[in-house]
């Protein structure tokens, strides 16, 4: 309901005889109540008003801070109606609000700045243009993290120092029990700080593709919590790793490949012996023209060794595409197209053969039998 229908409709005829206090604590609430009324109004417009996608904090601090302002205004409201009826009745009941005003008060800043925090991370996350692409999802969630955690420990030693209590006594007590905690828990703060030095040093992002050549880790990463790392493995079961665990071991990042190799050995026959310089310049030939051969890096085909049934060669190159199914496809047809530069050459790919040499008088003895 609309408030100007709010006051039509009120009988005004109980004021009459009524204590003076007791008129001024409605007059105090109803201006609060009509605060209150035009600033929701405001900070809704304000808010449909602002693109998140180019003014992303505005966005954040308007739709963050609809409740705690409402609140803040009736709290203030309150406060004054208080004031009031203390200054007229001097009961010492109403003499403390104040102290207990100025802690709400702390405390809907604190609400105010936790929602514009965890406001701002969703709308990156959904908006990561409005930075321009310069946080991370990950970095964007360990800052909203460290943030409101900073907060709210803030926020509390400014509620106990209103109180009264001495922040002096609170931290000296907080070292001690900060030694007591840190000796019981000390594998949940390893946990705690290798999640830390994941979020600094970044040696993988959640989406990343990631594998430890230490421990039978390899998957997906899906989300880097304070205490342990979520892995979606390849067979699709999540593994959970702690994150002390990433203080130890050796990770490897194939998602940040620049590139992917193609190495491989091929033996030609014995019989192909006269045609492997041409069939070698013929394959570096078709790989220096390939268009899915990376030509700022090495490419290497060369004769390699006398095997027991073939002459190997090996090729070595890299891809431009780093895309794994887009890889095979690409190494299958360059691996087809140097087959058909050997048999266009005559010659033939070797496969495990034995010659058996026979003298040559038991050689015309087996002719004659048969």
């Amino acid at each position: 309901m609309e408030f100007p229908a709010v006051i039509q409709n009120v009988d005004w005829s109980f004021i009459q005889g009524a204590p003076s206090w007791l008129v001024q604590v409605l007059v105090a609430l109803s201006i609060t109540y009509c605060a209150s009324f035009f600033l929701r109004k405001i900070l809704t417009r304000l808010a449909s008003g602002v693109n998140p996608d180019i003014n992303l904090w505005a966005n954040a601090a308007l739709v963050a801070g609809r409740k705690p302002a409402n609140y803040f205004l009736w709290v203030l409201g309150i406060s004054w109606s208080v004031d009031i009826i203390w200054r007229i009745t001097q009961d010492p009941l109403f003499a403390k609000f104040d102290r207990f005003s100025d802690v709400l008060l702390v405390v809907l800043l604190i609400w105010w700045l936790i929602r514009m925090i965890r406001q701002s991370e969703k709308s990156y996350l959904k908006h990561p243009e409005a930075l321009n692409g310069k946080v991370d999802a990950t970095t964007a969630i360990a800052m909203g993290r460290l943030l409101r955690i900073s907060i709210l420990i803030i926020g509390l030693l400014i509620i106990m120092q209103s109180m009264g209590y001495s922040i002096s006594g609170v931290l000296a007590f907080g070292g001690v029990g900060g030694l007591a905690v840190g000796l019981a828990a000390k594998d949940m703060l390893a946990n705690f700080f290798g999640g830390l030095m994941i979020y600094l040093d970044k040696p993988f992002r959640v989406g990343d593709w990631v594998r430890s050549p230490d421990r039978q880790i390899e998957g997906t990463v899906q989300y880097i919590g304070w205490r342990q790392t979520r892995i979606l493995t390849f067979d699709k079961r999540p593994l959970y790793v702690p994150n002390a665990a990433f203080m130890n071991i050796s990770v490897e990042n194939p998602s940040r490949m620049e590139n992917r190799r193609i190495k491989e050995t091929i033996g030609l026959r014995y019989s192909d012996a006269r045609k492997v310089n041409i069939i070698l310049k013929d394959i570096r030939e078709y790989l220096n023209n390939s268009d899915v051969i990376d030509k700022d890096k090495i490419i290497m085909v060369n004769f390699n060794t006398f095997g027991a049934s073939s002459l190997d060669f090996f090729i070595y190159c890299f891809t431009k595409t780093t895309d794994w199914a887009q890889f095979h496809m690409e190494k299958e047809q360059v691996l087809l197209d140097i087959m058909n530069i050997i048999h266009g050459q005559g010659g033939d790919i070797a496969f495990p053969t034995q010659t058996l040499d026979l003298p040559a008088g038991l050689m015309s003895e087996s002719t004659t039998q048969m």
